[in-house]
């Protein structure tokens, strides 16, 4: 009887933080900004990642409460250790341009937060990625490459024009022309100015 209503406990608390957090999202829509924190914010103390992420955003943006970053980013990570992906990426960013840059840890955590967002498919730690590992220290150009690719199959221009880049300077990959040539046409098509540029 006592597990029971434990387990009945649980599930009222999680519907209270569902229901909370639809009421922000539904109140973020009709401008009601400050609504919105509110209700995020109670879910999010429940413990809820999707609210936890969303007070994140509005710590991030001054959305219904003050603009501050390290609140947001307190958020961000609380919500990702929950395997929120775009929490992981948001957290994950945070870290890299937010920290100095000698806090190898914190490099580390960024590294593996956004690995864990890109594997679920979130396109813009799949671009960050991508060009994180063509740009560091010790360029892991194979690595980079791959990310790239995955965001550009998911739509992303830019991360497209990078891959023509590699195929054109030999970077990660066998250089080809015509395969350069081919990345950059698709995503000018897609509205990449460089792109256009680099055809030229």
């Amino acid at each position: 009887l006592e597990e029971a209503a434990f387990q009945l406990q649980q599930i009222f608390r999680i519907d209270i933080s569902i229901a909370l957090n639809i009421l922000g999202i539904e109140s973020m829509r009709a401008g009601q900004y400050g609504t919105a924190y509110t209700c995020f914010k109670l879910a999010a103390d429940r413990g809820y990642s999707k609210a936890q992420f969303n007070v994140g955003l509005c710590y991030e943006h001054g959305r219904g409460t003050e603009k501050d970053l390290e609140k947001a980013a307190f958020y961000y990570y609380h919500a990702a250790s929950s395997c929120h992906p775009m929490a992981q990426y948001r957290y994950a960013r945070y870290l890299l341009c937010h920290r100095p840059g000698s806090e190898w840890d914190g490099h580390q955590q960024a590294v593996t937060f956004l690995e864990q967002a890109a594997t679920a498919g979130i396109t813009e730690a799949q671009a960050y990625l991508g060009v994180l590992y063509m740009r560091g220290l010790h360029p892991k150009e194979k690595k980079g490459l791959q990310y790239l690719l995955l965001a550009a199959e998911n739509g992303d221009a830019q991360s497209r024009y990078h891959v023509g880049v590699c195929y054109e300077k030999g970077l990660g990959v066998r250089q080809n022309l015509a395969e350069a040539k081919r990345h950059y046409r698709e995503s000018a098509a897609a509205g990449n100015g460089n792109a256009r540029e680099r055809l030229r």
